[in-house]
């Protein structure tokens, strides 16, 4: 996504600062040699720069500034979002911020507890990944015997049943499917049970500090998040914008496109 999004800035520059030379300087001189009654024909690149500059301006306003595409590539967020899934992520949510360098320019809003984020983690500042925040800044987040606790409030989990997956999720078939009652934003997670091994890992208490975030996924046992990271919390000035639609889904081992998912919201 990132050689996207530079080669859009690029074209994008490249298509207007052309169109305007050419507009400000080349199409009068061109104008003056072929007459007024003769009519001029525009170069290639010119003719392309001004086809293109308006198409490539509108998409590169709308991804940077409003919404973003995309695209599910892991099964840490099951069973709330499917490896597949294409996703819409709101980029004015925290803040109006600057194309390649993410640099924030505009505050908005800060995330609220169960906000599902797109983000650079520290340690792989070239990627994008999604997670949910579950500490703000300040708060106290402990993970024990597959509970979260939040300044030293255990949240409560209501038992589901055992989860089915299909497609490349099925590896989770049989996992244990709970809703987590987060206040004001319940949402469903697995744990797997039947796998001992995994009883203890991520467990830890750990202190968000200012202007940090702490996020888990809501598949607790197969997602790589703040509670294994050398430094365990997401800079503010990572934050890409808040997941908030999914608009497609295609999985070919799962048969193809899923069309029960377009158009779901993410809980």
């Amino acid at each position: 996504m990132r050689w996207f999004e530079i080669g859009l800035v690029v074209l994008t520059f490249a298509t207007g600062i052309i169109w305007l030379l050419d507009k400000l300087f080349f199409a009068k001189a061109r104008a003056r040699e072929g007459g007024a009654l003769l009519e001029t024909k525009e170069p290639v690149l010119v003719d392309y720069s001004r086809a293109f500059f308006p198409v490539l301006l509108i998409v590169l306003l709308l991804r940077s500034f409003i919404a973003e595409p995309f695209r599910i590539p892991s099964s840490s967020m099951m069973p709330s979002l499917l490896i597949g899934d294409f996703i819409l992520v709101n980029k004015f949510a925290y803040g109006l911020r600057l194309p390649i360098t993410n640099k924030k320019f505009f505050a908005t809003g800060e995330p609220k507890r169960g906000d599902v984020v797109v983000f650079k983690p520290p340690h792989h500042p070239e990627q994008d990944w999604i997670k949910r925040v579950i500490g703000l800044p300040g708060d106290t987040v402990a993970y024990r015997d597959n509970t979260v606790y939040v300044n030293g409030k255990p949240f409560a989990y209501r038992p589901v049943g055992s989860y089915i997956g299909k497609g490349q999720g099925s590896e989770m078939t049989g996992a244990t499917l709970l809703t987590e009652e987060l206040p004001g934003r319940p949402h469903p997670v697995l744990e797997r049970e039947d796998l001992p091994f995994f009883a203890a890992q991520g467990e830890g208490q750990w202190t968000v500090p200012a202007g940090q975030y702490f996020v888990m996924g809501d598949n607790r046992d197969n997602s790589e998040d703040s509670r294994f990271w050398d430094v365990h919390f997401l800079p503010e000035e990572n934050l890409r914008g808040k997941a908030f639609l999914i608009w497609f889904n295609v999985d070919r081992s799962a048969g193809g496109v899923d069309f029960s998912r377009i158009g779901s919201g993410i809980p």
